[in-house]
């Protein structure tokens, strides 16, 4: 958070003291860890999650949109590797203004249409917006028109080519983020297509092929 804070937010300095910081945030953590919420203790547990490589013989999509306030300003990213973890390709476009959700229905039909135009014939597509997912998939009614990007992806999927979508969360989709808050840095407006991943990219895509996680709380349901 701090390295992005660094790149994307003028006048941010890391803490003098970070290891006092950290310390905090998780006293914090485990403070609420003992919140109640109706009346009831809240239980939570402690997963790990990392990016998974696609079956042999698929190519993954994992893609991703951001939204800057203080600008108005949104952009997506993605990237498209194989069950090796090897980067086929990777973009990045900055928008303009939208929120937050078209940022990320961007990010998936960018990603979808570049596969496509690749001759990819299996696709997974992975995205951090489980809201997103659902609408793709209709688990989730969307009230009055259906948006355009949505029917857009939709009709993607309806071509003659084997398609799934999957939700991951944020951790599992590091390399996406990492694209989609660049593209807010790109000078046009125009789709970029990566010839090879940045220096901070390729070192997210060594963490994940080599099945780094990181911890996120998760509150148990019975």
């Amino acid at each position: 958070m701090w390295r992005n804070k660094s790149i994307f937010e003028e006048g941010f300095r890391r803490p003098s003291n970070p290891t006092h910081v950290i310390f905090k945030m998780g006293t914090e953590i485990d403070r609420c860890k003992q919140a109640h919420v109706n009346g009831r203790p809240q239980q939570k547990d402690t997963i790990f999650i990392g990016w998974k490589q696609p079956q042999e013989g698929w190519i993954k999509l994992n893609c991703d949109g951001a939204h800057k306030s203080s600008i108005n300003l949104s952009g997506c990213g993605g990237l498209l590797r194989d069950s090796y973890g090897n980067c086929l390709s990777s973009f990045a476009r900055k928008i303009g203004s939208c929120d937050a959700l078209h940022a990320e229905m961007w990010g998936m039909y960018i990603g979808m249409n570049l596969a496509r135009r690749q001759g990819i014939t299996h696709l997974q597509v992975e995205s951090d917006s489980k809201m997103l997912v659902d609408m793709v998939t209709g688990n989730c009614n969307v009230n009055g028109n259906i948006p355009t990007l949505i029917k857009r992806i939709r009709d993607l999927k309806n071509m003659n080519w084997h398609v799934q979508f999957n939700h991951t969360w944020r951790e599992g989709n590091r390399s996406a983020d990492w694209l989609a808050n660049f593209s807010l840095t790109l000078n046009s407006f125009d789709l970029h297509v990566l010839e090879s991943p940045p220096r901070e990219l390729q070192s997210l895509i060594f963490d994940d092929v080599s099945g780094a996680c990181m911890p996120r709380s998760v509150r148990i349901v019975f």
